[in-house]
């Protein structure tokens, strides 16, 4: 049976992601399913209506003629409250969602019985999330690009190159986690000649990043005294701590914040999940930082939106095989067939199916297998 699948313009900040690229419109069609698209939905990242047309999809208007054509909705980012009113009850979603973060659309989703699959928490047996690694990549290198810059006197920093010049000592930049993000956040300070060091609990990792630094980079496994002494001296600090659909752990507190040198940067990747410095609050690329306790904030919710081209593409290449499973099969079929996609499961028949999103909320938690008969 033929799914109508929609993709609506994204509407946050500065946020020029598109959910799906042409050459996915075409496979869609190729798999006998409708895609309905708005109309300049890819130009944020350089797509053509003319693009999307060619590949075959049906180009609309506005956001309502999408909601109000499509079986299953395709977003980049969780759906904001001036879209809700556009979902119908009973409708599919497959994007980012974040609802440890966001109780409203957590509690939205259940009243409208929205079956939806979260992007973030699709996990593979070995543990790994591979929707959500393209785009930790893409926050983990931009971070640092956007530390470097607010570190500038023009931009409120305290006026220091990241990497200084011979004579002078170049910035330290310590980064909190050591997955993906903090990874590459680590890569592109190095790259910039930073003093690095990174934080994780994990020994196994800590050393694979010492195979792949060669030495480079200082690697500790922190308890509460030894971050408050490496924040306290550093420059830059970025936050790139996960755990999976859950709530970021505050990791970095007000007082630690306040041992920083006046115009040090924070950059807290982890927002999207609630972020992991008590002094975080979310922010805008329209309106990026704020002051707090004298240190420079970035708490862009949407970093990669930044660089919509490179990130759509990376995005959207992960995300199709899984999407055609979806509109072949719907939520619940694709889930069952699929256990990582059963794992991305966050509410189906009204119900709340992810246990860490329960928790974060206090709200009933459903076992996802009541429905999923052919779920192992």
């Amino acid at each position: 049976m033929a799914t109508v699948v929609g993709v609506p313009k994204e509407i946050k900040d500065m946020e020029g992601r598109v959910s799906m690229q042409p050459d996915g419109v075409a496979e869609l069609v190729h798999h006998g399913h409708e895609v309905v698209v708005q109309s300049g939905a890819g130009g944020g990242a350089g797509f053509a209506d003319e693009e999307y047309a060619a590949a075959g999809a049906r180009l609309v208007d506005g956001p309502g003629e999408v909601f109000e054509a499509a079986d299953l909705i395709v977003k980049v980012k969780e759906p904001v409250p001036e879209e809700y009113d556009r979902f119908r009850e009973g409708q599919q979603l497959f994007t980012y969602l974040h609802l440890a973060a966001d109780k409203g659309l957590t509690e939205f989703l259940m009243e409208r019985k929205i079956d939806s699959i979260a992007y973030e928490t699709v996990e593979l047996p070995d543990g790994s999330l591979p929707l959500l690694t393209p785009m930790s990549e893409v926050a983990g290198r931009m971070a640092v690009q956007a530390a470097a810059h607010h570190l500038e006197s023009p931009n409120g920093g305290a006026g220091l190159l990241l990497g200084g010049v011979p004579g002078t000592p170049a910035a330290k930049v310590t980064i909190i986690g050591g997955g993906i993000s903090g990874t590459e956040a680590a890569k592109i300070a190095l790259g910039m000649r930073a003093i690095v060091r990174v934080l994780d609990i994990n020994p196994k990792r800590l050393a694979y990043l010492s195979d792949i630094f060669e030495g480079r980079v200082d690697l500790v496994i922190p308890n509460r005294a030894r971050t408050a002494s490496y924040v306290e001296e550093s420059d830059v600090v970025i936050g790139a701590v996960l755990v999976a659909g859950a709530k970021a752990p505050k990791l970095v507190s007000r007082e630690m914040i306040a041992s920083m040198r006046p115009g040090s940067v924070v950059a807290d990747i982890a927002i999207d999940q609630g972020g992991c410095f008590e002094t975080s609050r979310p922010t805008t690329h329209s309106e990026p930082t704020y002051v707090e306790e004298g240190v420079v904030h970035y708490c862009v919710a949407n970093i990669p939106g930044a660089v919509a081209r490179t990130s759509t593409l990376a995005l959207t290449s992960v995300t199709l095989p899984y999407l055609i499973k979806i509109a072949d099969e719907g939520v619940e079929g694709a889930s069952s067939a699929d256990p990582n996609l059963a794992k991305g499961l966050s509410t189906l028949n009204g119900e709340l199916v992810h246990g860490p999103v329960a928790e974060a909320h206090g709200l009933p938690y459903t076992d996802p297998q009541k429905f999923l008969s052919g779920a192992r």
